[in-house]
């Protein structure tokens, strides 16, 4: 199967530290790709790279069988790239149901689309959507009144709203009680059924639940790859990452 997301001998510096070294990363489509590494390891640079905000100083990184190395953000949202970002971006004052409205693909300019009759079919869309994210009971409530699991939940809704083919998740469980980790793994695993998710996390017991392929990153690089079970099991990774009992 042709790989969704192939990223090729990618490098950027910064303030000239070298913060990805020549990296290769392939995930398919419909996967759900973890991604691990100590703090520094680069892996959100790349994912800020992938979404356009950083740009490398060589390597390619190509979409769907696009070159999409340097494009704009804006152009590469358009191409299906979708990123949840660590801390929740939402519009503050709307209600949750307006936020999963202005997400809508097409629907990116807030103030006309609040005042756009909504077909049929998009009503319907969206009070599904947060019917899956488990907000349909908030649907009128302002964002600013959600708790930090639901404004999480929200944000995913309107990631889907988007029509994404790629979700960048960032570590979405971040600040999270143990039972909103476990419901936001669970969404995240039902997302991944009809998208494809690229997951940054540092939860070993959210990685457990979900995780099975993951990619170790390690000073820019890619220390190890490969199923669960077998990451678990590198020395290498337990000595530069884990350390000693990390898994058990």
């Amino acid at each position: 199967m042709a790989a969704l997301l192939e990223v090729t001998g990618l490098t950027t510096k910064v303030s000239g530290f070298t913060i990805l070294n020549g990296l290769d990363l392939s995930v398919e489509e419909h996967e759900l790709r973890v991604l691990l590494g100590p703090n520094g390891a680069g892996k959100t640079t790349l994912i800020a790279m992938i979404t356009g905000q950083f740009k490398a100083s060589s390597g390619t990184i190509r979409f769907a069988g696009q070159d999409i190395t340097g494009w704009a953000p804006d152009a590469i949202f358009q191409t299906g790239i979708s990123r949840k970002f660590q801390v929740p971006n939402m519009y503050e004052t709307l209600s949750v149901f307006d936020n999963v409205m202005v997400s809508l693909r097409g629907r990116r300019r807030v103030f006309a689309t609040l005042f756009q009759v909504l077909r049929a079919a998009e009503r319907d869309r969206i009070w599904d959507i947060l019917e899956f994210v488990g907000l349909a009971d908030k649907a009128n409530d302002p964002a600013d009144t959600l708790s930090h699991g639901e404004r999480q939940w929200l944000e995913l809704g309107m990631l889907i709203a988007s029509d994404p083919k790629l979700l960048l998740l960032d570590e979405p469980t971040t600040g999270m009680t143990e039972s909103d980790k476990h419901r936001t793994a669970e969404l995240i695993q039902e997302i991944a059924k009809s998208h494809t998710v690229l997951l940054v996390e540092h939860d070993m017991h959210i990685v457990r639940q979900i995780g099975k392929r993951i990619t170790v990153l390690h000073q820019g690089q890619r220390l190890a790859e490969g199923p669960l079970a077998e990451v678990m099991s590198n020395d290498l990774v337990r000595q530069v990452y884990l350390g000693k009992g990390k898994f058990q």
